[in-house]
């Protein structure tokens, strides 16, 4: 069968239609159709009960459903085993979200070049959201992310525990006005516990939604706002921000994540490579 076929039944289950899927892979609906058609073929049974709503699996293709999971991540480990590079045993892919990257997967790129020369590897850039699907659809072994949301089939281990904490631009004795602080989107968990601290804060003229931005702009302006206390530390210690006294700090920790079916002894390696990244940026 077609992997094409399979990774179109998953797309569709993961959208709820046949006109999402086929946005999302960049076909036309009637290619998926016909895709479904064949799989249907195959199976000698109907995967989905077409509606105005969408497409809703069937008891087959609820069946199905594992089966076609497994197919697309064996063909995915399968892709990039043959594609290996010459001297290497095995190649290892690992996502990470954009403020994860420096500088920690920095030092565990380094860590891995010096520890696992025998390992090539794939980095990869992205949202937690799709981090998660990545590793569940077997297109990336391992993910670092922030609150990693529960997954069947994948195994979440936290990596290390970062506070968010609200720090201002100095001198101190400079006083800031309301409209100085910048909100920064560090996901609704924190949104939520934010809200719930400061139930009378105005809305922030200025939202930011990339953590290092943010901090240029106040840098540069002068104001406040809430960071990870590991990226800032230097300019605390520089004197160039200060942190708000009294204010409540926030829990913002970091996971790595990996599915169940992952090759224990790679996701060892990886795993310790990542420890050893953590406490140099710790």
């Amino acid at each position: 069968m077609d992997i094409n076929v399979a990774r179109t039944f998953l797309e569709v289950v993961k959208t709820g239609s046949f006109v999402n899927a086929a946005s999302n892979l960049h076909l036309t609906q009637t290619a998926v159709s016909a895709r479904i058609r064949v799989l249907e073929d195959l199976l000698d049974r109907p995967v989905f009960i077409r509606n105005k709503a969408g497409a809703k699996l069937t008891p087959a293709g609820e069946q199905f459903l594992r089966f076609a999971t497994t197919m697309v991540q064996v063909w995915d480990r399968a892709r990039r085993a043959v594609a290996l590079p010459p001297g290497r045993e095995t190649v290892v892919t690992v996502g990470a979200e954009l403020s994860l990257w420096s500088p920690l997967l920095r030092h565990w790129l380094l860590w891995m070049r010096r520890e696992c020369p025998e390992i090539a590897v794939s980095t990869h850039i992205d949202t937690s959201e799709r981090l998660m699907e990545q590793v569940q659809d077997g297109s990336l072994d391992m993910a670092v992310l922030y609150a990693a949301p529960s997954r069947p089939g994948i195994i979440a281990e936290l990596l290390f525990e970062e506070k968010l904490v609200l720090v201002r631009t100095t001198p101190t004795s400079s006083p800031l006005a309301p409209e100085d602080h910048v909100q920064i989107d560090w996901g609704e968990e924190f949104a939520g516990s934010y809200h719930a601290a400061f139930p009378d804060q105005p809305n922030a003229v200025v939202s930011i939604s990339y953590g290092p931005l943010a901090l240029d702009y106040i840098l540069a302006t002068g104001g406040s706002g809430y960071f990870r206390k590991g990226f800032i530390r230097s300019y605390l210690e520089e004197g160039r921000l200060a942190l708000v006294p009294g204010s409540p700090e926030f829990s913002y920790s970091a996971y790595v994540v990996h599915s169940t079916k992952a090759d224990p002894g790679v996701m060892d390696r990886i795993r310790a490579g990542l420890k050893a990244a953590a406490a140099i940026t710790a």
